[in-house]
């Protein structure tokens, strides 16, 4: 779970119309009325979808077949723009952002059974030396772990989005719990959650017409200072920034920098991405883009 984003109330004309989890994390979704059955099963039937192609924490999954046996896989035909981002991502950040990133996560401990018991690390593979990539069809070289969660989630809320948009509703937001996407003239105030304090914010931001997504090494904790943001090239968790929130017009982009803000200037992010964004160090720290639209405290 990344950063909760913390509502202000200001959202008067949208009521929750949708409350679940999946992906192992808590969505909300909220618009002028209630859902129509047939758009909560289309809802349903994506997601089910997603996971059962990327959870690495499901034996039947496409990614787990892929840590089993080397060869070609298919992914669905959308799932170019997610590996096309990936490799830009990978690219920017000199290899820190990777989907192989799977592997090292599951020998630090944070596996398909939370077993939490860290193995001996090995390096994390360059992209071209396991995979080849042809639009959608895959083909690894070695068994490998993909990883999908630094972007991942930021995808399927778009994806969701894309099936509301699609039934004519006009006015939401789409909450996965960190990452989230706004539609409408309603007024959407967040508040930005404290890493250091989970009750406190440190600040509010109005999102309109966009997405937020956060991240921060607070959640997903475990052992002797583990938590699921790791540096490949360090076989740890990065330590120098301990929370981002990233503003994009695409949910899946705005997820994907707000990781790949741990370890990049985020004008080298810039440089290919709109966006903008907030940085906390760990000494407290804040830096944030000279646009950003917020208050903070």
């Amino acid at each position: 779970m990344d950063l909760i984003m913390h509502s202000t109330k200001s959202r008067p004309t949208l009521k929750p119309s949708l409350v679940f989890e999946a992906i192992g994390t808590s969505w909300s979704i909220e618009a002028e009325a209630a859902l129509p059955q047939h758009v909560v099963h289309a809802i349903q039937n994506r997601i089910e979808a997603f996971d059962k192609t990327y959870s690495r924490f499901r034996e039947d999954s496409l990614v787990s077949a892929m840590s089993r046996q080397k060869g070609l896989y298919t992914f669905p035909d959308d799932a170019q723009d997610l590996f096309e981002f990936y490799e830009k991502l990978f690219e920017l950040t000199g290899g820190k952002v990777t989907p192989l990133i799977g592997g090292m996560l599951e020998k630090a401990g944070y596996d398909a059974t939370y077993s939490f018991k860290a193995r001996v690390q090995e390096d994390v593979p360059t992209l071209k030396d396991v995979m080849e990539r042809h639009n959608s069809i895959v083909e690894v070289k070695v068994p490998v772990m993909i990883d999908v969660g630094a972007a991942g989630k930021g995808y399927l809320v778009d994806e969701v989005c894309l099936i509301l948009d699609a039934a004519g509703i006009s006015e939401y937001v789409v909450d996965a719990s960190g990452d989230m996407r706004h539609k409408g003239a309603s007024v959407n105030k967040v508040g930005l959650e404290d890493p250091s304090d989970p009750t406190k914010v440190i600040g509010v931001i109005e999102v309109i017409n966009q997405s937020l997504c956060a991240s921060a090494s607070n959640r997903r904790r475990w052992g002797n200072e583990q938590h699921h943001i790791f540096d490949p090239d360090l076989k740890a968790p990065t330590n120098k920034i301990i929370a981002t929130w990233a503003v994009a017009d695409s949910t899946m982009i705005a997820d994907g920098l707000a990781t790949a803000l741990f370890f990049t200037d985020p004008q080298v992010l810039r440089a290919e991405f709109e966006y903008e964004y907030i940085r906390m160090h760990s000494n407290g720290a804040i830096d944030y883009s000279p646009a950003f639209e917020g208050k903070l405290f």
